[in-house]
C-alpha cells in the first residue's frame, strides 16, 4: 500500500477529486457534505492500473482548519497538490506548500482541477513555478475535471508512476504511529487510526501509548476496511486497543514500540526556511509578518506540529539558526525528525525545524546559550552514535538507541552504560591521582572506598569505576588501590607493634588489654592496618596475637587428653578465659575442633 495526502486551497476540488478516483466519500461528517467543505481528515483508497493500492488522506483547505490539515500531512511521504484552473494559486496553496516544505516532503504530483471551466495551462505553470522553490521541486502535472472525468485516466497513470518513486519503508523499524482519529465501536471498544510510516503492527502486540505513558495491547487491526493479522508500513491502519477508554486517547497521541523511544519535553532544533513561493502579504485585508531567518525573529510562544500532533512550545533562541523548544507535553522524537512551527496568532508558518538533540543539556550559566549554539552548528540531522557519545562522554545504551543512533563499536560498555574512550582515559588519570593522594593522606586505610571513587571520577554508577582501573589501579573488597606493592606501615605504628610483639614473645596467648593497646597508640585504624600487613593476628574484637599464634594453639591443645575442658585449654595456653573462648570459637569455625554435647572439646 502507498499513502498520499491531498493539499491545496479551500474549495479547489480535493475531495471531489478523491471521490472521482476512488468512488468513496472522504468527507465523514454531515456538516462537511452540507457545506461542501472538508473540515476534518478524510480517507479513501483505490487500486491503480499497475495493481498497486493507494490510500488518500484528504485534508481541509480552509485556513481555520490548517491544524487538521497538518495532522494529516505530517506522517505521509507524498502529496497530491491540487490547484483549481479557474482560481489559480491562492493563500492556502501557499500555506500548504510552506507546511510541505517544512516537513521535507519530496514526492508529489500537481493536479489542476476544473479544467472544464477554464484553460488550465496558466494555473498549471503558475503553480509549478511556486512548487519549484520547495522541497517538491519540479514535479509532474496533470490537468483534470472531477465533474466530467476528463484526465482521470492520465492521473491514475501519473499516480502509479509517483508511488513507484517512493522510497521503500523500513518494515523492521520501531513503530511510531501518530493517532489522527480516535473513536469507539460498540462491542470492540476504542479504535485509533493513523498512517504507519515505518515498522510493522501485529495483532497481540504490546505497545506504549504516549501520552499518558501506559502499555496497551493490539486487540485487532484493520487496513483499508479489512481485518488483518499484521500491517507492514506504509499503511493506513485502524487499531483496536484492549482495555483503553476513549477519553485516554486523542489526536496527536502515539503508539510506540515499548522502551525504544524518548518522550522529551525539551529539544534543540535547527530552523529551516519555508518555501520560496513568493510574498502573499496583504491577502484578506491583513499583512503577514516578515519573520527573520535567524532564531531571534520568532515569537516566544508557538505551536510545534509533528506527525499528527500539535503542541504548544516556548521558543528560546540560542543563536544563528538554532533554538531550544520547551514543549508543553512530551513527544517521542528522534534526531533528524522534521516538524514545523506555526504562529497561531498570525496563522503563519515561519519555519520548519530539524531536530538536532532530544536530550539537551541544561543552560544555567551566562553565555551557555551561545556556547550551545556553537556546538549545534557542528551537528547535522543524521543520528551519529560516535558523535553523540563524544559530545556527551557517557550515556545509557538504550537512550542512545532511542535517539535514533547506532552504538559505536569503540565505546566502552558496562552495566548498560557507554563511555567515550577519550573521557575514559581522562577520568582514569584523574582517579589514579586522587587514589594516590588518598593513600598518602590515609596510610592506615585499605584504599579509597568505591563510592568515594565514583564521586571523584564523576561517574553516575559505581560499576563504571571498573572501566577506570586499567594498569594503574586495582579494586578489592569494595576499595580502590594503587596497583603495585602495598605501602608500608608508618614508623610509629611499626614501633608500637614491635613492642607488642616483644611482650607476646614472653606469653604468646596473653592478648593485651584495651588500656595497653591505647598506651601503645594502637587504635582501631592502626590495628586494622597491622592485620592487613600481616603483623598481627586478629582472633576476635579486641583480641590480637602474633601471627602464627593460631597454629601454636593447635599444637599445645594436641598435648591434652581427649576430650578436654575449657579450663584445661586455658591452662595449656597460659592465658585467660577472655582469650581462650574466642580461640576455641575460631578453631571450631575452621573445622579444627568441635564442642561435644557435655561441653567438652576435641580436635578433629
Amino acid at each position: 500500500m502507498h499513502v498520499v495526502a491531498t493539499a491545496g486551497h479551500v474549495d479547489h476540488g480535493k475531495s471531489t477529486l478523491v471521490r472521482a478516483l476512488t468512488g468513496m466519500e472522504p468527507d465523514r461528517w454531515a456538516e462537511e457534505r452540507r457545506r461542501g467543505m472538508t473540515i476534518d481528515l478524510g480517507f479513501a483508497w483505490t487500486t491503480l492500473p499497475t495493481g498497486a493500492t493507494v490510500a488518500f488522506v484528504d485534508v481541509p483547505g480552509h485556513e481555520r482548519f490548517v491544524p487538521n490539515m497538518l495532522a494529516g500531512v505530517g506522517p505521509v511521504p507524498a502529496v497530491m497538490f491540487v490547484v483549481a484552473a479557474d482560481e489559480g494559486w491562492m493563500p492556502q496553496s501557499a500555506e500548504h506548500l510552506d507546511a510541505l516544505h517544512a516537513l521535507n516532503v519530496r514526492h508529489g504530483l500537481l493536479v489542476v482541477t476544473r479544467s472544464d471551466l477554464m484553460d488550465p495551462e496558466l494555473a498549471r505553470d503558475e503553480a509549478l513555478e511556486h512548487l519549484a522553490g520547495s522541497t517538491l521541486g519540479r514535479i509532474p502535472a496533470v490537468c483534470v475535471s472531477g465533474a466530467t472525468g476528463a484526465g482521470l485516466d492520465e492521473l491514475r497513470v501519473a499516480l502509479s508512476q509517483l508511488v513507484t518513486r517512493l522510497p521503500a519503508p523500513d518494515v523492521d523499524a520501531d513503530v511510531r504511529l501518530w493517532v489522527d482519529r480516535a473513536f469507539t465501536i460498540r462491542g470492540a471498544g476504542t479504535v485509533v487510526t493513523g498512517t504507519l510510516a515505518s515498522g510493522t503492527l501485529q495483532v497481540g502486540d504490546e505497545l506504549e501509548l504516549v501520552p499518558p505513558g501506559r502499555t496497551v495491547t493490539v486487540r485487532g487491526l484493520q487496513s483499508l476496511g479489512e481485518a488483518v493479522e499484521s500491517a507492514p508500513a506504509v499503511a493506513r491502519v485502524a487499531v483496536n486497543l484492549r482495555g483503553v477508554p476513549r477519553e485516554a486517547v486523542h489526536r496527536g497521541a502515539t503508539l510506540l514500540t515499548p522502551k525504544t523511544w524518548l518522550a522529551t519535553r525539551t529539544i534543540d532544533v535547527r530552523l529551516a526556511t519555508v518555501a520560496q513561493h513568493g510574498d502573499i502579504s496583504g491577502q484578506r485585508g491583513r499583512s503577514l509578518p516578515r519573520y527573520a531567518s535567524m532564531s531571534g525573529g520568532l515569537a516566544a510562544e508557538m505551536v510545534l506540529h509533528v506527525g499528527a500532533a500539535g503542541v504548544g512550545v516556548r521558543v528560546r533562541p540560542l543563536g544563528g539558526d538554532t533554538v531550544r523548544l520547551l514543549l508543553r507535553q512530551p513527544l517521542p522524537l528522534r534526531i533528524g525528525d522534521r516538524a514545523l512551527l506555526r504562529d497561531p496568532g498570525t496563522r503563519c508558518i515561519p519555519a520548519g525545524v530539524i531536530v538536532l538533540d532530544v536530550q539537551p543539556p541544561a543552560l544555567r550559566r551566562r553565555g551557555a546559550a551561545a556556547a550551545r549554539a556553537a556546538v549545534l552548528s557542528t551537528m547535522d540531522s543524521t543520528p551519529d552514535g560516535s558523535a553523540e557519545l563524544r559530545r556527551r562522554g557517557l550515556i545509557r545504551r538504550d537512550e542512545l538507541v532511542a535517539m535514533g543512533a547506532r552504538v559505536p563499536a569503540q565505546a566502552a560498555a558496562v552495566a548498560g552504560w557507554l563511555v567515550d574512550p577519550t573521557l575514559l582515559a581522562q577520568r582514569s588519570d584523574q582517579l589514579a591521582a586522587a587514589v594516590t593522594q588518598y593513600a598518602a593522606e590515609n596510610p592506615l586505610e585499605p584504599g579509597m572506598p568505591l563510592e568515594v571513587a565514583r564521586q571523584v571520577a564523576g561517574m553516575p554508577d559505581a560499576r563504571l569505576v571498573e572501566l577506570l582501573l586499567g594498569s594503574q589501579l586495582t579494586l578489592a573488597q569494595g576499595r580502590v588501590h594503587v596497583a603495585g606493592p602495598v605501602s608500608g606501615l608508618p614508623d610509629a605504628v611499626r614501633s608500637a607493634i614491635a613492642a607488642l610483639r616483644a611482650e607476646l614473645a614472653q606469653r604468646p596467648f596473653a592478648a593485651p588489654e584495651a588500656h595497653r593497646l591505647a598506651e601503645l597508640g594502637l587504635g582501631a585504624k592502626q590495628l586494622a592496618a597491622a592485620v592487613r600487613a600481616g603483623e598481627l593476628l586478629k582472633i576476635a574484637n579486641g583480641i590480637y596475637l602474633a601471627p602464627g599464634a593460631d597454629d601454636d594453639a593447635v599444637e599445645r591443645l594436641r598435648g591434652l587428653p581427649t576430650p578436654f575442658t575449657l579450663s584445661q585449654a586455658r591452662q595449656a595456653l597460659d592465658t585467660t578465659r577472655r582469650v581462650t573462648v574466642p580461640i576455641m570459637e575460631l578453631l571450631a569455625r575452621r573445622g579444627i575442633s568441635r564442642q561435644l554435647p557435655d561441653g567438652t572439646h576435641e580436635l578433629v
